[in-house]
């Protein structure tokens, strides 16, 4: 995969942990888009032959806008295509863990440890606090939320983003008769920052204004872009 086919996410390098989200120009990794599968399945095996200098295995979820956040702790090799969930946490080294987006925030969770989390967050996991569920199951996992690094990835930004009003009040808790915009990014970083995470980072892309660059489902793309987070085996 070449450097024109993903965005490198840099805050983790120097913990050992490997992210990056893939880009229009590599291709949509969304089983449901209109491209044949055999094309979007050979995307999958690529990426898995990427990853293997410093992954043994790879895990996709079945996304569903819910709150659910696994726990992987190991014990097998090559891809897991694992059930309904929208989060996912690696407490082993050399387990990738992937989330499709376009337009939701892919959030991505590192420790210098080496453990590792990725969240799919759109409006309803973001209502539901998933971000702070991770964080939670970081910690009975004895990682503590202070020493953790999050990393809000590539999404709409709140100048593309408007929601019903009903959506808006879940959002922000405050009463509201009217549509407007919201920051999902922002959004989470408060929750975040309110579960005890001290470092915080927000990526300037945007998958509505660079959509050029990126899927957007609001701009109509059936397209998935992928982002991806490995605590990387020593090489």
């Amino acid at each position: 995969m070449s450097e024109v086919d993903r965005q490198a996410i840099t805050e983790f390098d120097a913990w050992g942990i490997r992210a990056f989200v893939t880009t229009r120009a590599a291709g949509t990794f969304s089983l449901s888009s209109t491209e044949p599968v055999n094309e979007v399945m050979g995307r999958w095996t690529a990426l898995e032959g990427d990853l293997r200098d410093v992954a043994r295995r790879l895990v996709s979820i079945r996304q569903v806008h819910g709150d659910r956040v696994l726990v992987h702790t190991g014990g097998w090799d090559g891809w897991l295509r694992s059930g309904e969930a929208d989060g996912h946490l690696a407490i082993e080294k050399g387990t990738a863990l992937t989330v499709g987006i376009a337009d939701c925030v892919p959030v991505f969770i590192g420790h210098p440890s080496g453990v590792v989390g990725l969240l799919h967050s759109g409006w309803r996991g973001t209502a539901a606090r998933i971000a702070a569920k991770a964080i939670e199951a970081c910690e009975r996992y004895g990682v503590a939320a202070a020493e953790l690094g999050v990393h809000l990835g590539p999404a709409i930004c709140g100048r593309c983003y408007e929601v019903s009003a009903e959506v808006r009040e879940q959002l922000t808790g405050q009463p509201t008769t009217r549509p407007g915009n919201v920051d999902l990014r922002s959004l989470i970083a408060e929750q975040a920052t309110a579960a005890g995470v001290k470092r915080i980072t927000v990526d300037s892309a945007c998958t509505r204004c660079d959509n050029d660059r990126f899927f957007s489902h609001r701009a109509g793309d059936a397209g998935r872009q992928v982002a991806v987070i490995v605590g990387a085996l020593s090489t």
